[in-house]
Protein backbone atom coordinates (compact mmCIF):
# COMPACT_ATOMS: atom_id res chain seq x y z
CA UNK A 1 0.00 0.00 0.00
CA UNK A 2 1.38 3.40 -0.93
CA UNK A 3 1.41 6.18 1.65
CA UNK A 4 0.50 9.73 0.61
CA UNK A 5 3.53 11.80 -0.33
CA UNK A 6 5.32 13.39 2.63
CA UNK A 7 3.72 11.17 5.27
CA UNK A 8 5.79 8.69 7.23
CA UNK A 9 5.05 5.01 6.82
CA UNK A 10 2.60 3.83 9.39
CA UNK A 11 3.75 1.24 11.88
CA UNK A 12 1.35 -1.66 11.58
CA UNK A 13 0.95 -2.16 15.35
CA UNK A 14 2.52 -1.17 18.63
CA UNK A 15 1.83 -4.72 19.86
CA UNK A 16 4.79 -6.88 18.87
CA UNK A 17 3.69 -9.77 21.09
CA UNK A 18 7.38 -10.40 21.86
CA UNK A 19 6.75 -9.61 25.53
CA UNK A 20 3.84 -11.98 25.99
CA UNK A 21 6.11 -14.50 27.70
CA UNK A 22 7.36 -12.01 30.28
CA UNK A 23 10.51 -10.82 28.52
CA UNK A 24 11.59 -7.47 27.14
CA UNK A 25 14.57 -6.18 25.18
CA UNK A 26 17.29 -4.03 26.65
CA UNK A 27 18.55 -1.19 24.51
CA UNK A 28 21.86 -3.07 24.36
CA UNK A 29 22.26 -6.49 25.92
CA UNK A 30 19.53 -8.73 24.53
CA UNK A 31 16.34 -10.05 26.07
CA UNK A 32 15.69 -10.13 29.83
CA UNK A 33 12.79 -10.97 32.10
CA UNK A 34 10.44 -8.05 32.71
CA UNK A 35 11.36 -8.17 36.41
CA UNK A 36 15.10 -8.06 35.66
CA UNK A 37 16.87 -5.30 37.62
CA UNK A 38 17.49 -3.36 34.41
CA UNK A 39 13.80 -3.49 33.48
CA UNK A 40 12.79 -2.48 37.02
CA UNK A 41 15.11 0.54 36.96
CA UNK A 42 13.96 1.58 33.48
CA UNK A 43 10.33 1.21 34.52
CA UNK A 44 10.81 3.53 37.47
CA UNK A 45 12.46 6.13 35.24
CA UNK A 46 9.61 5.80 32.74
CA UNK A 47 7.10 6.42 35.54
CA UNK A 48 9.01 9.54 36.62
CA UNK A 49 9.08 10.85 33.04
CA UNK A 50 5.31 10.42 32.85
CA UNK A 51 4.69 12.12 36.20
CA UNK A 52 6.81 15.06 35.05
CA UNK A 53 4.66 15.12 31.92
CA UNK A 54 1.54 15.47 34.07
CA UNK A 55 3.17 18.35 35.93
CA UNK A 56 4.28 20.02 32.70
CA UNK A 57 0.82 19.66 31.12
CA UNK A 58 -0.69 21.53 34.10
CA UNK A 59 2.10 24.08 34.46
CA UNK A 60 1.21 27.69 33.66
CA UNK A 61 4.73 29.04 34.20
CA UNK A 62 6.57 28.71 30.90
CA UNK A 63 10.07 28.70 32.41
CA UNK A 64 9.23 25.92 34.87
CA UNK A 65 7.47 23.94 32.11
CA UNK A 66 10.61 24.17 29.98
CA UNK A 67 12.72 23.06 32.93
CA UNK A 68 10.45 20.05 33.45
CA UNK A 69 10.72 19.15 29.76
CA UNK A 70 14.52 19.33 29.94
CA UNK A 71 14.46 16.99 32.95
CA UNK A 72 12.21 14.57 31.06
CA UNK A 73 14.73 14.52 28.22
CA UNK A 74 17.61 13.98 30.65
CA UNK A 75 15.73 11.03 32.12
CA UNK A 76 15.66 9.41 28.67
CA UNK A 77 19.46 9.52 28.82
CA UNK A 78 19.35 7.96 32.29
CA UNK A 79 16.95 5.30 30.99
CA UNK A 80 19.29 4.43 28.13
CA UNK A 81 22.10 3.87 30.63
CA UNK A 82 19.88 1.64 32.77
CA UNK A 83 18.71 -0.30 29.70
CA UNK A 84 22.25 -1.22 28.73
CA UNK A 85 23.56 -4.58 29.79
CA UNK A 86 26.97 -5.19 31.30
CA UNK A 87 29.74 -4.99 28.72
CA UNK A 88 27.56 -3.14 26.18
CA UNK A 89 28.48 0.42 27.18
CA UNK A 90 30.65 0.99 24.10
CA UNK A 91 27.57 0.42 21.91
CA UNK A 92 25.60 2.92 23.97
CA UNK A 93 28.35 5.54 23.78
CA UNK A 94 28.56 5.21 19.99
CA UNK A 95 24.88 5.99 19.51
CA UNK A 96 23.57 7.96 22.49
CA UNK A 97 24.50 10.59 25.04
CA UNK A 98 25.40 9.28 28.47
CA UNK A 99 25.00 10.70 31.96
CA UNK A 100 27.93 12.98 32.79
CA UNK A 101 29.31 14.91 35.74
CA UNK A 102 28.31 18.08 33.85
CA UNK A 103 24.65 16.98 34.00
CA UNK A 104 24.92 16.59 37.78
CA UNK A 105 26.63 19.99 38.04
CA UNK A 106 23.76 21.54 36.06
CA UNK A 107 21.30 20.15 38.61
CA UNK A 108 23.48 21.47 41.45
CA UNK A 109 23.39 24.96 39.92
CA UNK A 110 19.60 24.87 39.51
CA UNK A 111 19.20 23.60 43.06
CA UNK A 112 21.40 26.39 44.45
CA UNK A 113 19.40 28.99 42.52
CA UNK A 114 16.09 27.66 43.88
CA UNK A 115 17.43 27.47 47.44
CA UNK A 116 18.34 31.17 47.21
CA UNK A 117 14.79 32.28 46.46
CA UNK A 118 12.40 29.55 47.62
CA UNK A 119 12.11 29.18 51.39
CA UNK A 120 12.27 25.69 52.79
CA UNK A 121 9.07 24.64 54.56
CA UNK A 122 9.24 24.77 58.35
CA UNK A 123 8.01 21.21 58.75
CA UNK A 124 7.03 18.00 57.03
CA UNK A 125 5.57 18.50 53.56
CA UNK A 126 2.28 16.82 52.75
CA UNK A 127 2.20 16.74 48.93
CA UNK A 128 -0.79 18.33 47.25
CA UNK A 129 -0.38 22.06 47.81
CA UNK A 130 -1.11 22.57 44.11
CA UNK A 131 -1.78 20.15 41.26
CA UNK A 132 1.59 20.92 39.67
CA UNK A 133 3.47 20.55 42.96
CA UNK A 134 1.72 17.25 43.66
CA UNK A 135 2.73 15.88 40.24
CA UNK A 136 6.32 17.03 40.78
CA UNK A 137 6.34 15.41 44.23
CA UNK A 138 5.04 12.20 42.65
CA UNK A 139 7.86 12.36 40.10
CA UNK A 140 10.32 12.90 42.97
CA UNK A 141 9.20 9.71 44.69
CA UNK A 142 9.47 7.80 41.43
CA UNK A 143 12.98 9.15 40.89
CA UNK A 144 13.82 7.88 44.38
CA UNK A 145 12.50 4.47 43.35
CA UNK A 146 14.64 4.59 40.19
CA UNK A 147 17.61 5.49 42.36
CA UNK A 148 16.99 2.48 44.61
CA UNK A 149 16.77 0.21 41.55
CA UNK A 150 19.98 1.75 40.17
CA UNK A 151 21.68 1.05 43.50
CA UNK A 152 20.62 -2.59 43.13
CA UNK A 153 22.20 -2.65 39.68
CA UNK A 154 25.39 -1.10 41.04
CA UNK A 155 25.58 -3.54 43.96
CA UNK A 156 25.21 -6.42 41.50
CA UNK A 157 28.03 -4.98 39.38
CA UNK A 158 25.61 -4.19 36.52
CA UNK A 159 25.84 -0.38 36.44
CA UNK A 160 28.98 0.90 34.78
CA UNK A 161 28.45 4.64 35.23
CA UNK A 162 28.34 5.99 38.79
CA UNK A 163 27.16 9.36 37.51
CA UNK A 164 23.71 7.79 37.07
CA UNK A 165 23.34 7.44 40.85
CA UNK A 166 24.60 10.97 41.47
CA UNK A 167 22.20 12.33 38.85
CA UNK A 168 19.15 10.54 40.29
CA UNK A 169 20.02 11.56 43.84
CA UNK A 170 20.44 15.20 42.90
CA UNK A 171 17.35 15.18 40.69
CA UNK A 172 15.11 14.13 43.56
CA UNK A 173 16.45 17.07 45.60
CA UNK A 174 15.81 19.45 42.70
CA UNK A 175 12.28 18.11 42.24
CA UNK A 176 11.57 18.72 45.93
CA UNK A 177 12.53 22.36 45.48
CA UNK A 178 10.64 22.70 42.19
CA UNK A 179 7.51 21.44 43.93
CA UNK A 180 7.97 24.00 46.72
CA UNK A 181 8.45 26.70 44.08
CA UNK A 182 5.21 25.59 42.39
CA UNK A 183 3.40 26.01 45.70
CA UNK A 184 4.50 29.59 46.23
CA UNK A 185 1.52 31.87 46.62
CA UNK A 186 -0.89 29.00 47.25
CA UNK A 187 -2.67 28.50 50.56
CA UNK A 188 -1.21 25.24 51.80
CA UNK A 189 -2.16 23.15 54.79
CA UNK A 190 1.21 21.84 56.01
CA UNK A 191 0.00 19.80 58.96
CA UNK A 192 -3.46 18.40 58.25
CA UNK A 193 -5.52 17.79 61.36
CA UNK A 194 -5.93 14.19 62.39
CA UNK A 195 -9.34 13.03 61.39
Amino acid sequence: MTEPRGRPRRVTSIATRRGDGGETSLLYGGRVAKDDPHAEACGAVDEAVSALGVARAQEGDRERAERLLALQRDLFTVGAELATGLGERAHLERHFATVTAAMVERLDAQLAELEERVPLPPGFVVPGGTVVAAAIDLARTLVRRAERRAVSLQRAGLLENGEVLRYLNRLSDLLFMLAREAEQGATILRHPADG
